[in-house]
């Protein structure tokens, strides 16, 4: 087995037993880039618990998930085993409501009062 193949099992495997996965830059209390702070920010702010994993860990890692999804950038957010999208995709989806949604169909908890405010604090 290569380090790849290991790498995608792993990451298979973490999308499998996390409702929610958040492949990122750092971690979720310290995140490494703009990017990834925004979309752990967003889920931290509206209260969804979520399993974030440090990409820069590992170099088959890095690469790994970028395979894995076929999506070139990082981060990278899975729910319920899918793949979501990364920063631009989520903050899209969070301002048009389509998060709220998704979350809502798969039993994902939130505070939907804070997804209002990240709106409203948006909205021009």
């Amino acid at each position: 087995m290569t380090d790849t193949t290991s790498a995608q099992d792993q990451i298979r495997e973490t999308i499998e037993i996390n409702d929610v996965v958040l492949f990122m830059k750092g971690t979720a209390q310290m995140p490494q880039c703009g990017f990834s702070s925004r979309v752990a920010g967003v889920l931290n702010y509206m209260g969804v618990a979520f399993k974030d994993v440090n990409v820069l860990a590992t170099p088959e890692l890095r690469q790994g998930i970028k395979d894995f999804s076929d999506w070139p950038t990082i981060p990278q957010l899975y729910v319920k085993g899918e793949f979501v999208g990364g920063c631009d995709i989520i903050t899209e989806m969070t301002l048009s409501g389509e998060l709220d949604t998704l979350f809502t169909d798969n039993g994902i908890a939130f505070d939907q009062d804070a997804a209002n405010k990240i709106r409203e604090a948006n909205a021009e």
